[in-house]
């Protein structure tokens, strides 16, 4: 691929609308709007004199959808609100339909608004936007009005040449156009990646920042995503590619827009943090600046150049709009909307005229829930209903059947009743010995994408799981490998979950039925692990015994910070992990004998 991926020329949108076609736009948004949400949009929103010295400039930002243009299912489709009394309540949230409706609400009556993102728009994306190689989202996003986004990690699941095409448009080189006569766009927006260079050039593979303009203003974006990339993506999908350090790339472009004399900036990045509570509204400034927030956007945030006017941040799907000092001790906005479209950030910049640079004691920024209680936008139901026509021949196929929601991605559970089933499905289908001969199997947690609801969010028939519910599940469609580990090899795998790099954000991962530990959360590093309770079907882990150990191929390359699976001997290839999820809920699961969540009783937690 070519150093650097030439941008599209964007549509001018909204920026060259007339002050009339505003007034009749507003005057018709005004009649959707639910009742108080014209008046807080005013108050948070009205900009100053347009002839005055400052001007207020709405950010609105949101990050990680991976192609959730449907509402999520189960729990990955609320989100956590905390009452005035203390306790909380899940709201329903999420769906592109419902995303747009919100930021054309959000933006209502504003001079100056500008959308962001903070990465993994596209990647692991549910089968709507998976199968088509996330071309509906890249779609969704020009249609949303996006006007600039960082790439994440999953922007490379399928490699720097497929990234090119979602910028650039064309056709998939394998799968063709998908719609006759219609010819891929690309993104109207540019992707950045300022800390991701080729390997033969040593340039960026994609712009490094842009300029947003608009009426006098103008503001530096600089996109990157995290640099450990590398340990999360399939080798194959980071070929020829180099990750830097985001502190570095972000300060060296902040000193080059400078120079241009762009002063006001604000950074994309790709990389988060862990607040103290889940709730979407939790104050992460309490007891002072950024006390309530932990992970690594905590020291970038602390290490990024003062220069830097806000960060954008994505990554962990939390939720925080935070305020975490600068290197020079000065407060500095901090935020993070979730994750699959559930919440949007509503930031405002100060933007002085004369300096050109925001003045940072105004910033002010919360997250705002994306209801299902408003109205569908309506260009992305079209959207949706067309996708899904294409999928339907495919997706709508009955696959099995469950008795109650399986649930498969809550970020705070150790083991989950999902993942025990997919590494289940993985031990049975590779345990021939014609097959590999698998004893027991690993599961990586975020290769589980979603729950099994019972109900899909549609509606349609109860307890059925059908093909493309599955592959929101197991999106990657990863091979699964099986290979020989020693006993201290295992043991080794158990230890890396919470060492390592995976140290101070451990990577649980999840086990087949036969294996069982303790996890003893009141050590420290791979002390964490008992080795005396790792047992296979209730023997011991003998270290130096062989065992036949199955995976899929991104644990089996080291990926997620377990190196010593690159060490397997006499690898065999599998099938996909999607077709051995699948093949498990068909040989388990009838219409009149639905499968039931497993329990999670493998992992013992001491606390």
């Amino acid at each position: 691929m070519s150093a650097a991926i030439p941008q599209r020329r964007r549509a001018a949108r909204r920026l060259t609308a007339t002050a009339a076609v505003l007034a009749a736009a507003a005057g018709l948004l005004t009649a959707a709007l639910p009742a108080g949400a014209e008046s807080e949009s005013t108050a948070r929103g009205s900009d100053r004199d347009a002839t005055g010295r400052t001007v207020d400039v709405q950010l609105l930002s949101f990050n990680d959808l991976h192609g959730n243009l449907e509402p999520p299912q189960g729990s990955s489709g609320n989100v956590t609100q905390t009452l005035p009394d203390g306790t909380t309540k899940a709201i329903p949230a999420g769906g592109v339909e419902y995303l747009a409706t919100s930021l054309r609400k959000a933006r209502k009556g504003h001079r100056h608004s500008v959308t962001a993102a903070g990465g993994d728009m596209i990647g692991a994306s549910p089968m709507l936007s998976g199968l088509f190689h996330d071309e509906p989202s890249i779609e969704a996003m020009n249609k949303l009005g996006l006007d600039v986004s960082a790439v994440g990690n999953h922007e490379f699941d399928e490699g720097a040449e497929e990234l090119a095409r979602m910028q650039n448009g064309g056709c998939h080189p394998k799968d063709g156009c998908y719609e006759e006569g219609k010819r891929f766009p690309g993104a109207d927006f540019p992707y950045l990646a300022a800390n991701v260079t080729s390997e033969k050039t040593g340039k960026p593979v994609l712009k490094p920042y842009t300029v947003w303009k608009h009426k006098g203003v103008q503001i530096g974006f600089i996109g990157v995503t995290l640099e450990g990339t590398p340990d999360i993506v399939t080798a194959e999908g980071v070929k020829g590619l180099k990750f830097h350090d985001e502190v570095e790339t972000i300060n060296k472009y902040t000193r080059e827009l400078n120079r241009k004399g762009v002063k006001s900036v604000v950074a994309l990045i790709h990389e988060g943090g862990l607040p103290a509570s889940g709730s979407y509204n939790y104050d992460c400034n309490s007891p002072g600046p950024g006390d309530g927030i932990s992970g690594s956007i905590v020291e970038i945030a602390k290490n990024v150049s003062p220069q830097v006017d806000a960060l954008v941040t994505g990554h962990t799907h939390q939720a925080y709009a935070c305020t975490i000092p600068d290197p020079a001790g000065v407060p500095r906005t901090v935020t993070s909307a979730a994750s699959f479209g559930r919440l949007y950030t509503d930031t405002t910049l100060t933007y002085d005229r004369r300096t050109r640079d925001i003045v940072r004691t105004s910033v002010e920024s919360a997250n705002h829930v994306v209801d299902r209680e408003q109205p569908r936008a309506k260009d992305m139901t079209a959207l949706i209903k067309r996708w899904n026509k294409l999928a339907a021949p495919v997706a709508n196929r009955p696959v099995g059947y469950i008795s109650a929601d399986i649930p498969g991605r809550g970020f705070n559970a150790y083991e989950t009743p999902l993942g025990n089933v997919i590494s289940d499905a993985q031990v049975e289908a590779l345990a021939p010995a014609d097959k590999g001969g698998a004893q027991l199997a690993f599961m990586n947690p975020g290769g589980v994408r979603s729950d099994l609801a019972h109900k899909a969010s549609g509606g349609e028939g109860d307890g059925v799981v059908t093909y493309g519910e599955a592959f929101t599940v197991q999106p990657f469609t990863n091979m699964t490998n099986v290979l020989d580990l020693t006993g201290e090899q295992v043991l080794t795998v158990l230890r890396q979950q919470v060492s390592g790099v995976n140290e101070k954000q451990p990577r649980i991962l999840h086990v087949s039925k036969g294996l069982s530990y303790t996890l003893d959360l009141t050590k420290a590093g791979a002390d964490r692990i008992a080795a005396d309770s790792v047992r296979l079907n209730g023997e011991p882990i003998d270290p130096k015994k062989t065992y036949r150990v199955a995976v899929n191929e991104f644990l089996a390359g080291g990926g997620d910070g377990f190196p010593v699976l690159k060490e397997g001997k006499n690898k065999l290839v599998g099938p996909s992990d999607l077709d051995v999820f699948t093949a498990y809920l068909g040989a388990h699961s009838k219409p009149d004998a639905p499968l039931a969540p497993p329990k999670t009783d493998r992992i013992t937690i001491v606390k």
